[in-house]
């Protein structure tokens, strides 16, 4: 019920990644055993089956969704099947994202914004980013999606309000943007991080003023 909204909603994790964002949650996904973690499709469907009525969405995420190579193909069933349907994704395959907007895959599209372009590589755990992949799906997303989100996770040891600063930048004209807090987790990859509190992050958020339309925190106590 967190997931898309006030949709209750299943939440399909994809294994693999092409970041690896040191406080990613959800690490077991990225550097763990993935084919151990793996459930067979037809378990999927036939959950999804039975909650036909009961459950309005699919939000699929990761590791990184548009890494699937069926990711179209699997969007196309559970749409079959009446739901709605939400990807989240880290934009650096502009290209999947576009088609799975034109194709009319994608109720809600929700894009990271990891951090300022400067310490996009570093945020992300890599040497470099191709920063003209994540500008790219931000205009393809703000064009074309019927409804979206960009969000960033908010790390003392990663974001100063310069960073916020040009991540409202980056993402000027969007629809919604919304901070994440922080919690570290067994799940993570790397531990020790500094969250940034709720008081100091509602000061950042001032930042996007006249930037998004929307602005909000999510998971701050």
């Amino acid at each position: 019920m967190v997931d898309f909204g006030d949709k209750i909603s299943c939440t399909v994790f994809t294994g693999g990644c092409n970041l690896r964002c040191p406080f990613c949650h959800n690490g077991g996904l990225v550097v763990g055993d993935i084919g151990a973690q793996r459930i067979d499709e037809g378990e999927v469907f036939e959950y999804l089956e039975k909650r036909r009525g009961l459950v309005d969405a699919v939000c699929v995420t990761g590791g990184e969704s548009t890494l699937q190579p069926d990711l179209a193909e699997f969007l196309r069933k559970v749409r079959a099947l009446g739901y709605i349907t939400k990807v989240d994704s880290n934009g650096l395959r502009p290209n999947v994202i576009e088609a799975l907007l034109d194709e009319g895959l994608v109720d809600y599209m929700a894009m990271d914004i990891k951090n300022s372009p400067e310490k996009y590589a570093l945020t992300c755990g890599l040497e470099r980013v191709d920063m003209q992949a994540v500008r790219r799906s931000i205009s393809i997303i703000m064009s074309k999606a019927k409804d979206y989100e960009f969000r960033t996770t908010l790390i003392k040891e990663f974001h100063t309000p310069k960073d916020i600063e040009e991540i409202a930048n980056l993402i000027k004209g969007a629809k919604r943007f919304f901070f994440q807090h922080y919690k570290d987790s067994e799940g993570c990859i790397s531990h020790g991080f500094t969250p940034i509190e709720k008081n100091e992050a509602e000061e950042l958020l001032k930042l996007f003023d006249g930037k998004a339309e929307f602005v909000g925190l999510r998971g701050f106590n």
